[in-house]
């Protein structure tokens, strides 16, 4: 795995005076086997926000950016145990019950993609040894529509191909707001191809490690509050939403005009003076900016996160907040992107700054932070172990994505063959100048599947399977050294 220090960023390895929180550094055990990995930060947690955003923002070449100071952001935990295969993880567009990673096929069909790898193991191998990690919106799809491109990708790779083998890939997304499930039974309806989740990340997928550090969490962002069940899923065991302290404290909030009956029937008040909120959670994009960004500074400012109190010392008493992602756009169904997370953070930095003259200490996960990265091989080594069953991780990574700034620069740090393409963000000539793509720009996914399968596989590998290839029966021969 590759390593950073600050001279990879250009900058110097000053350590400025931060809050203590000692307790990010601890190993959470269950036995003998840790349950989190605590993965060095690739980008500074400090907001900067004299320059209005923190410096991917503003400096997006991998070349500018700078190492994450001595501070809670100093490393970002992730889920270290192994994934288990859960079969009924598996969404399917019929929602019949499949192989992972398969469409529907018959038993003659795996009898004879089996005999052809065997007689065919140069390719084999090779097949085995090389995968892609995709970006999803922008790539794939936009929002709830198909980009045609994506739906023969995902064929291709599950075993439409002339050695009916499956060739491993994940879904590597900055997406966010719905529980991993759901999200899976939605891109394969959209994708025409199973997903289980899993081959899924989506940008708040590694935070599930920080139930093992917090208990009472503040919840933002996401559709009809769907994070509240996302973190439900991870662990959390006191889940807090935005609508709950409105709820108890109608006041708190003059900008919000509407507080509908169906938003106080699923919100959950308690008198909030007597809760410790230990963390703030951004899981998604806020449906609600101005209370949204009202309740994050009054716990911002409280003393050890209880809302109506004021903090003695804003450093030493203020409580984590942590972010999925950290993109500025996002490729909709809309004809150009729209904002993203990333500008609820700006606003939210800009603000903290503004009222209390310090700089707003935050963590981001998501592309191209390193732990998401990392994480992505703790995935891909176990869905080769599904598909294969060999637990390891494949040599050749290819990453396909439509965005710069995330994408093709967390996969360039990380060692990974990268792709531009140019149905989403990107729109440019040529390579992108400040973080060019190390394999290519091409006009859509397939194309640059399709490149890097006659790189790893050879010209003449052909990107269709047919039954006649029983290297029994048919009239050609197939070379057992081919």
């Amino acid at each position: 795995m590759p390593t950073f220090d600050d001279s990879d960023f250009g900058v110097d390895a000053q350590r400025p005076q931060t809050p203590n929180y000692n307790h990010l550094q601890k190993i959470i055990s269950h036995g003998s086997q840790p349950k989190t990995i605590e993965v060095p930060a690739t980008r500074s947690s400090f907001a900067e926000s004299d320059l209005l955003m923190h410096s991917l923002s503003i400096s997006p070449s991998q070349v500018d950016r700078r190492g994450s100071r001595n501070s809670f952001g100093a490393s970002i935990p992730i889920p270290r145990s192994k994934r288990q295969s859960r079969l009924s993880s598996v969404a399917t567009p019929d929602g019949r019950p499949t192989r992972p990673g398969m469409p529907p096929i018959q038993p003659t069909r795996e009898i004879l993609s089996s005999q052809v790898q065997d007689m065919s193991s140069v390719k084999t191998a090779a097949a085995k040894d090389m995968a892609f990690a995709f970006d999803i919106d922008g790539v794939l799809v936009h929002g709830d529509r198909l980009i045609p491109e994506g739906k023969r990708v995902l064929e291709i790779l599950n075993g439409d191909n002339e050695l009916g083998i499956k060739i491993p890939h994940i879904f590597l997304t900055n997406g966010s707001g719905k529980p991993e499930a759901a999200r899976c039974a939605q891109l394969s309806k959209i994708l025409h191809s199973p997903i289980s989740t899993e081959q899924f990340i989506q940008s708040h997928t590694p935070m599930s490690a920080l139930a093992e550090y917090y208990d009472t969490v503040l919840v933002v962002g996401g559709e009809n509050y769907q994070c509240r069940e996302v973190a439900k899923q991870y662990g959390f065991k006191d889940i807090v939403v935005p609508n709950d302290i409105v709820a108890s404290q109608p006041t708190l909030s003059p900008l919000k005009e509407f507080f509908t009956a169906e938003q106080r029937a699923t919100s959950t008040p308690r008198d909030f003076s007597k809760v410790k909120i230990d963390a703030i959670l951004v899981f998604s994009d806020s449906r609600d900016y101005a209370t949204d960004l009202q309740i994050i500074m009054d716990l911002l400012q409280s003393e050890n996160g209880v809302l109506g109190t004021k903090a003695k010392d804003l450093i030493s008493q203020r409580i984590p907040i942590y972010f999925s992602q950290g993109d500025l756009l996002c490729p909709t169904e809309h004809p150009s992107p729209r904002m993203s997370q990333g500008t609820f953070r700006i606003a939210l930095e800009a603000i903290y700054k503004t009222i209390t003259g310090v700089e707003l200490e935050r963590v981001v996960y998501g592309k191209p932070e390193l732990a998401t990265y990392k994480y992505a091989d703790e995935v891909m080594t176990s869905w080769m172990d599904t598909i294969h069953n060999e637990e390891r991780l494949p040599k050749n990574i290819y990453m396909i994505g439509d965005n710069p700034q995330s994408d093709i620069i967390g996969g360039n740090m990380y060692g990974w063959n990268t792709c531009l393409v140019r149905t989403g963000v990107y729109q440019g000539e040529g390579n992108d100048k400040q973080n060019p793509a190390s394999f290519g720009v091409f006009d859509n996914v397939l194309k640059a599947v399709e490149a890097a399968l006659k790189k790893e596989l050879g010209s003449d590998f052909k990107l269709n399977w047919s039954d006649a290839m029983n290297p029994v029966t048919a009239r050609h021969s197939v070379s057992a050294i081919e």
